[in-house]
């Protein structure tokens, strides 16, 4: 048992537990990455060594290392960083206080590899120790001997087997003990060529990685020497992943085109496929790579997570509902958003335990009030049934992504900045790829006076691109921090191509003029703040600012100036 500012993190239980004693989740890799900074509380661990020792032989990205701090750090409620300090080109120090009770117990070995070169790389909790020395420094997960780690893994499994795995998917597939396993097999080169060779062995990678982060499902992938007949064969994988997912790269004269599908081992159905394709616009392979893995990988995870909580999807009369309703929202008016209000309440009442027809109502009431067509009393009682049919969706189904970002969403517009950072935290370990969640991390980072961290979660989202009909927003969003940090110059390529997406939001054009203003060129300066003023009449300097409830003074000092300058260029006072 570890114990340290008020939190116990109990090594036989693998559970990390608050000052009140209740449990607080967190994913094994994020486990066994707080375990092993707070066994060496007071020394800067560096990133290769996290990498090494929660990732063992297995290639991660610093993306990978990056997402477990934050919800580290959103576990512990640690958004000012006094207990896990960045050591600039050095690592990450744990400083705290922590009493530890030792269990004695020795290190696991190293398992064996599966005979067809197949092993499981994630999802089922932290890998083996690779260095022998730091791991008989580890208790459990890390250091237990063979029979306690038998009894516990096989206890752990049937809990999860029969609690996750056992009902879900369809009837041709019935887990016991285990999430379901897939296999990504290497994505084929169409053209024989070399350099496309290079890139479909990239995207692979890129691909595994982040399946490699959903935290309830495993992932498998072929070792060297598996025959290439083996690795296209599901029956030759039946016994080892339940899905196989696999694709074919081509290079046309201004993009790359992946074409992947997932198939069932037990049946050879194909139970999903997609295309996914990138333009290429420079010559950035590694930007090209990430997106074409992000573009497989976003989509493939949305049809993992509805798979897996199939009780969570609407059909039928909801799906109707919900893209009728969609679309009167997206041509909005007064008029059409009632319309399809009444739509969404009417469908819920016939079909009260239809957890996508709650989550469809929620946003719909969320972009009332972000539209401000409420009045106060209204928009708190609109505020009040949005979060009651989110929180009834996400306890009747903890793990579905529709209902997990529309609680993310609905925390960061309500202003609930660090309940939103653990929200989105959650959603991305189901869709390790959604710029949205990022989006709004990002967007609660801003308001928390997180500059550094918005901007890094703004970008991780452009370098994604998903789902690309969002793209605007997080351009919009670096820009902004940009702009909040005093940084003209570099925000102004980010707001030129947000505006270049979506030319009718007004803050873009007040940021834009404000930008411009900065860098000398007050004609365009002036253009926008016409333009915003076209867009949004009766924009003043005292209604143009989002609300401030619980940002933090750093954020509002430098909002205050853009505003100030706005004031400057002709942005009315009141």
């Amino acid at each position: 048992m570890l114990r340290f500012a008020g939190f116990e993190l109990d090594l036989r239980r693998a559970e990390l537990r608050g000052p009140d004693g209740e449990a607080i989740r967190l994913r094994p890799k994020s486990f066994a990455m707080l375990h092993l900074l707070a066994s060496n509380a007071g020394r800067v661990v560096g990133k290769q060594e996290l990498m090494e020792t929660v990732w063992p032989n297995i290639h991660v990205g610093e993306d990978s290392l990056f997402q477990c701090i934050r919800e580290i750090r959103a576990a512990l409620g640690d958004d000012r960083r006094q207990l896990i300090k960045v050591v600039s080109g050095r690592g990450y120090l744990f400083e705290a206080e922590v009493s530890n009770q030792p269990d004695g117990l020795a290190a696991p070995s190293e398992p064996a590899a599966s005979s067809n070169g197949l092993a499981a790389e994630a999802g089922s909790g932290p890998g083996p120790e690779p260095k022998t020395e730091r791991a008989k420094r580890w208790g459990f997960p890390f250091g237990m001997g063979g029979p306690a780690v038998a009894a516990i893994v096989a206890g752990l499994c049937a809990v999860i087997g029969f609690a996750v795995a056992t009902p879900i998917f369809a009837p041709d597939l019935i887990f016991e003990r285990k999430p379901p396993a897939f296999a990504v097999m290497p994505i084929v080169d169409a053209t024989n060529d070399p350099q496309t060779a290079m890139m479909a062995l990239n995207v692979t990678d890129r691909l595994t990685d982040g399946l490699a982060k959903i935290g309830n499902i495993r992932v498998v992938a072929p070792r060297p020497g598996v025959t290439p007949v083996s690795q296209g064969d599901p029956r030759a994988l039946s016994a080892h992943a339940d899905f196989v997912v696999n694709g074919e790269l081509q290079r046309g004269e201004h993009s790359w085109s992946v074409q992947a599908r997932m198939t069932s081992t037990a049946t050879g159905e194909v139970r999903w496929v997609t295309s996914v394709s990138v333009n290429i616009e420079n010559d950035d392979l590694a930007l090209q790579q990430s997106r074409l893995a992000a573009g497989l990988g976003h989509a493939l995870g949305v049809r993992i997570n509805a798979l897996l909580h199939s009780d969570g999807v609407a059909a039928g009369n909801a799906r109707i509902v919900i893209e009728q309703a969609t679309a009167f929202i997206n041509q909005t008016t007064r008029e059409r958003f009632s319309e399809a209000q009444k739509m969404l309440e009417n469908a819920l009442a016939q079909d009260p335990d239809n957890i996508d027809l709650k989550v469809a109502l929620a946003a719909h009431l969320l972009r009332g009030f972000q539209m401000s067509w409420y009045s106060a009393a209204d928009r708190a009682a609109a505020e009040d049934n949005a979060q009651a049919m989110l929180e009834r969706a996400l306890r009747t189904n903890p793990g579905y992504l529709p209902a997990l970002e529309g609680y993310c969403q609905f925390l960061v517009a309500t202003n609930r900045f660090v309940e939103t950072l653990v929200a989105c935290a959650r959603t991305l370990t189901f869709d390790p790829w959604s710029g949205m969640a990022l989006y709004n991390l990002g967007l609660a980072q801003v308001q928390l006076g997180r500059f550094e961290d918005a901007l890094a979660s703004f970008k991780q989202a452009d370098r994604y691109d998903t789902p690309q009909v969002s793209r605007w927003t997080w351009l919009l969003g670096a820009g902004w921090t940009y702009m909040l940090m005093g940084q003209a110059e570099e925000a102004l390529p980010w707001l030129q191509r947000s505006t270049a997406i979506t030319s009718g939001s007004g803050r873009i054009h007040l940021l834009l003029a404000v930008a411009y203003q900065q860098l000398g060129r007050p004609d365009e300066a002036r253009a926008n703040l016409a333009k915003l003023m076209e867009l949004r009449p009766g924009t003043t300097a005292s209604n143009i600012a989002l609300p401030t409830k619980n940002a933090s003074p750093t954020y509002l000092e430098a909002n205050d100036r853009l505003i100030r300058a706005g004031v400057k260029i002709g942005l009315p006072e009141n």
